[in-house]
């Protein structure tokens, strides 16, 4: 057996290409990991509706963290661990973010209409139109988008502009009292303008998920590697006792002491893989 025996992977920027494909030296080196008995996590921000496609394209079963953490299922759907954002929390928030109503999606955990909720397209289209189409079945108008809130969220979404995000990270340190109550996770990619804050439970991330899952499985954080491109896959990375970062990561995580391989381009989600299958640390 190799000595890593669980691999966690972000998706979008990391085992995604530009094009939003799984290269085949990637699929092929995540099989060979498969075959060999290393498990496989996929720890992305999509919710797991939106994930699981990419989870069935592997082939094989695997563990799917979705929403930066709040619900990890294993890819035939069975639930393991879902962490809402009591709605309490969630009303208040968008009562105190009430300028960023345009930017904001609310996510509940569910397969049907409804389970995105939002009051117009017009900034979201803006931003994310690939992402509002392939979503569109999912989708329910609500204005006050409070009307829409009838059960606990796993996730509040805030996206736009890198600018515009920005300013919504000002207003949100204006509500220290919610900050307390809240984890906010940022993903940014600076070549689209693009970025997203989200909100979730206290303490909710991809790497307390993963620690989670790690501990259910009986795996120490020296058998975990994780690889990540983002401010959302900090955590995830701290945890594991081998930590790649992409080629295309962005700055922040770069002076963290972490291994980097090459970009979502050039396969870097295989190199890594491949080393960790040659036993290298």
């Amino acid at each position: 057996m190799p000595p890593v025996r669980l691999i966690a992977i972000d998706i979008d920027g990391t085992l995604l290409d530009s094009n939003f494909q799984v290269s085949s030296r990637n699929l092929d080196a995540l099989r060979k990991a498969n075959s060999l008995g290393v498990e496989i996590a996929l720890a992305t921000g999509r919710r797991h509706t939106f994930a699981l496609p990419v989870a069935q394209a592997l082939g094989f079963e695997l563990t799917l963290i979705s929403s930066n953490g709040a619900v990890t299922r294993t890819s035939d759907g069975t639930l393991f661990h879902r962490d809402p954002l009591p709605l309490t929390t969630a009303l208040e928030l968008v009562a105190h973010m009430t300028d960023f109503r345009r930017n904001l999606v609310v996510t509940f955990d569910g397969e049907e209409p409804g389970s995105l909720v939002l009051e117009t397209l017009e900034e979201l289209n803006a931003s994310i139109k690939k992402w509002m189409d392939k979503n569109a079945q999912y989708i329910r108008f609500v204005s006050p988008i409070e009307d829409g809130l009838s059960g606990e969220p796993i996730q509040a979404m805030f996206c736009g502009t890198v600018g515009r995000m920005t300013a919504a990270q000002s207003q949100l340190k204006k509500n220290s009292g919610l900050l307390t109550r809240v984890t906010v996770l940022k993903t940014q990619y600076d070549a689209r303008d693009l970025c997203m804050l989200d909100v979730l439970n206290k303490g909710c991330t991809k790497g307390a998920a993963l620690r989670r899952w790690a501990a259910f499985k009986n795996y120490q954080p020296a058998e975990v590697m994780a690889i990540g491109d983002n401010y959302n896959d900090i955590e995830m990375l701290e945890f594991a006792g081998h930590s790649y970062i992409m080629g295309n990561a962005t700055e922040e995580l770069r002076d963290r002491g972490w291994h980097t391989t090459l970009s979502n381009n050039e396969n870097g989600v295989a190199i890594a893989v491949e080393a960790a299958l040659d036993g290298l640390k």
